[in-house]
């Protein structure tokens, strides 16, 4: 298997992909494909004694940074390392892509170049959240802004696929965030789109509040962009607050109750860091592409790449199509009944 790795991308690069990668070429026995500046690549790898082995550079002069417009990868950046990456993986010289570079310029990117699978309306940014109880996948954190309900019902249809197929869980509750439970709840967006995933045939558990998000009732969480990246952002904010809290109670005095709990304080910090997850996926390109966090380090780059290897061997893009196939042809004998 061959991953495509943007070298350039995130406040880490290059040495950080690079060790990424040679990381996941050890672990994982994939090769890589790194798409950046050659040279100064191939001077860092020995500077930091790293083998190459395993690993091709296509090389490329040119960066998009997070000041330029997402559409300057289609035009005035159209040579950078992330369109000749995804360039690769629209010829099948890789088998998924990985970049921890612009978001914006990612998702235009694998929407013009690899292009949506046919009959996906929107491309969703889905990062994975912890929760209570495990993980949920967050569908839209924030490529679409204004959705349509049967957008939102293939959200539902692919987080479910993602989460049984890469998460292991098995028939995983969809719900739909909402400012209440009730049915009625909600904009005619929500009252429309409950309606859709009633009848979707999914494992749908009705609306879920914000608040009910952590706990892990549900393990598909469906809305627009606009409210996915609210809720994202959020719950950033109050991970980076309850680390701050905990260091500043078990500081000074409290040292010594935080040995007594570092085993279990270690495991709650393992299972919330998102390096372990390693990135949020776009589900709804026609190949696997995995936009890891922008500070990601040598361990976030390792977990994205193994994360596109699982979202190959699972055959996620596959099971998308064939699952859409599979909803026209039903649709359609109901038609013509």
């Amino acid at each position: 298997m061959r991953i495509i790795l943007d070298a350039m991308g995130g406040d880490n690069a290059p040495l950080a992909p690079l060790q990424g990668a040679a990381k996941a070429i050890k672990e994982l026995g994939v090769e890589v494909i790194l798409c950046g500046k050659e040279q100064q690549l191939r001077a860092l790898a020995a500077e930091h004694h790293i083998a190459l082995d395993g690993i091709e550079i296509l090389h490329s002069d040119d960066v998009i940074t997070m000041e330029d417009a997402p559409t300057d990868i289609t035009k005035s950046k159209s040579g950078c390392s992330m369109a000749v990456g995804l360039t690769a993986l629209k010829d099948g010289k890789g088998d998924a892509f990985v970049s921890a570079g612009n978001s914006g310029a990612l998702l235009v990117g694998a929407t013009m170049i690899p292009r949506r699978i046919k009959g996906i309306k929107r491309a969703a940014m889905a990062p994975i959240l912890p929760t209570e109880s495990g993980h949920a996948i967050l569908m839209d954190a924030g490529a679409n802004v204004d959705c349509r309900p049967e957008m939102l019902e293939q959200f539902a249809v692919m987080g479910s696929i993602y989460m049984e197929k890469v998460m292991g869980q098995e028939k995983p509750a969809v719900g739909l965030i909402n400012n209440g439970t009730e049915p009625c709840k909600g904009r005619e967006l929500e009252q429309e789109t409950y309606a859709l995933l009633q009848a979707s045939g999914l494992n749908f558990a009705g609306n879920i509040e914000a608040r009910d998000v952590p706990m892990g009732s549900c393990q598909v969480l469906i809305t627009d962009g606009f409210t996915g990246n609210i809720v994202l952002k959020l719950y950033e904010g109050m991970a980076k607050f309850f680390s701050h809290a905990l260091k500043n109670i078990f500081s000074g005095s409290g040292k010594m109750a935080a040995l007594i709990i570092k085993d279990k304080l270690m495991a709650f910090k393992e299972a919330t860091d998102y390096k372990n997850v390693g990135g949020a996926v776009l589900l709804g390109i026609s190949k696997p592409v995995i936009k890891a966090h922008g500070s990601s380090d040598e361990t976030a780059f390792f977990h994205a790449i193994r994360q596109a290897k699982i979202c190959v061997d699972g055959k996620i893009v596959e099971t998308i199509t064939a699952s859409l196939d599979a909803r026209k042809a039903v649709d359609k004998a109901g038609s013509a009944s």
